[in-house]
């Protein structure tokens, strides 16, 4: 097993590779404007760091997010290129969950939290770190202030919006090593993961005008 990993659904571009045993490099760099800028170039340097060739890899895992619509898409379309050119499977995991499995929350539930911009969170409740219950959402943080009380929280989302989670804790943004390791597990227990689809969760920020004005002839 070599599987290469990678995120973009939030502002970190994130890139492991893990050989089912250990991270043999990774690479991450907040950035939430330039992800199809940074990404392939950390591809690159993260190979170049393991002294392994592309074509050696049998496995790409990438983050399904949620997140934006622009920068979740980096992601996919690059883990979906490199799985059609290598002939190799492209396995999709909630970045949720990879953030869930690297958090230090000890025993018992806790709340997963993301930035979703337009003073939201994507978040979701776990009952441990491999365990989450229900599906990802999209709310205003007040919101769902009962909902998440007295749980420690992991993420950017929660870090940001300290009345709704006041126990707030890194890691702030997922790594591609957490989201590689989880799959290397779900792999080996026979587990069935999910394609490589986006968690939108809501319309994008860019649309077109309703009411514009035609321009061009008929």
């Amino acid at each position: 097993m070599l599987l290469l990993a990678l995120d973009t659904a939030t502002p970190a571009v994130t890139v492991a590779l893990y050989d089912g045993r250990d991270v043999l490099a990774s690479f991450s760099q907040v950035d939430a404007r330039r992800h199809g800028e940074l990404l392939l170039p950390a591809v690159d340097r993260v190979l170049g760091e393991a002294g392994v060739k592309l074509d050696a890899v049998t496995g790409v895992v990438v983050g399904t997010g949620p997140g934006p619509y622009t920068g979740l898409r980096v992601g996919l379309m690059t883990a979906d290129t490199f799985g059609l050119a290598l002939g190799i499977p492209v396995y999709g995991i909630c970045t949720l969950d990879g953030l869930a499995h690297a958090a230090d929350v000890g025993d018992g539930p806790f709340v997963v939290a993301t930035d979703a911009r337009r003073k939201e969170v994507y978040w979701a409740r776990y009952e441990d770190s491999r365990t989450r219950i229900g599906e990802p959402a999209v709310d205003r943080p007040a919101d769902i202030a009962e909902r998440v009380e007295g749980l420690p929280a992991v993420g950017a989302g929660a870090l940001l919006y300290p009345d709704t989670f006041p126990d707030a804790r890194e890691p702030r943004h997922v790594s591609a090593a957490s989201l590689a390791a989880l799959a290397a597990e779900r792999i080996e227990a026979g587990q069935e993961l999910p394609a490589p689809r986006p968690l939108y969760l809501r319309r994008p920020d860019a649309q077109v005008p309703k009411n514009y004005k035609v321009v061009t002839p008929k």
